[in-house]
């Protein structure tokens, strides 16, 4: 990898690490677990950048909340590990891993792109659906029921969630040419 390469890899990552954080401050209230536009530029990065890079975007957001800055939609701390939706935020870095690993196992096709889309936002779910039920039970002592769990932290969200998926794959298409012909992806 040349210098410029590496440059462009290093821009693009803090790039979409800034989107990330961003993304966390454009949500819509609801109970438990607020929608945010999160998915939308973890699953970006996980299709722009690919599996490691996008994952990484998706690490150092997490690393920065962890540090101190307020950058996650409940704040920032180290101590914010004990916040029930800390496992959406393991979630997107798995979650950009997944979505780059699949959708560039191959020829970038819409059903491709929707393929990883989903399965990344799949792990996000399943990352913060457990880790949410593992600290109320374990640390808040406050265990919701899983009826509960599945209505305010899947049922609700999860549609919109579901357009965000939709529209980063219609936006890669789009831009697809673009992207390709900046460098961005091989």
């Amino acid at each position: 990898m040349n210098s410029v390469t590496k440059t462009k890899s290093m821009v693009l990552t803090a790039m979409f690490t800034a989107l990330i954080a961003v993304g966390a401050f454009i949500r819509i209230p609801i109970p438990v677990c607020p929608f945010t536009m999160q998915v939308c530029f973890t699953t970006l990065a996980g299709i722009i950048l690919g599996k490691n890079r996008g994952a990484a975007a998706s690490a150092l957001y997490v690393l920065l909340g962890l540090l101190g800055l307020p950058i996650f939609a409940g704040g920032g701390g180290i101590t914010y590990v004990l916040q029930p939706t800390f496992g959406y935020l393991i979630g997107f870095i798995a979650g950009s891993y997944l979505t780059g690993l699949i959708v560039h196992s191959g020829e970038i096709t819409t059903k491709r792109l929707l393929a990883g889309s989903f399965a990344g936002l799949g792990v996000v779910y399943l990352m913060g659906i457990l880790y949410y039920r593992i600290i109320t039970v374990a640390y808040l002592h406050e265990p919701m029921s899983w009826g509960n769990l599945l209505l305010y932290c899947f049922l609700l969200p999860v549609p919109g969630d579901i357009l965000l998926c939709v529209l980063s794959a219609v936006l890669t298409k789009r831009f697809m040419p673009v992207i390709r012909a900046g460098g961005v992806v091989s």
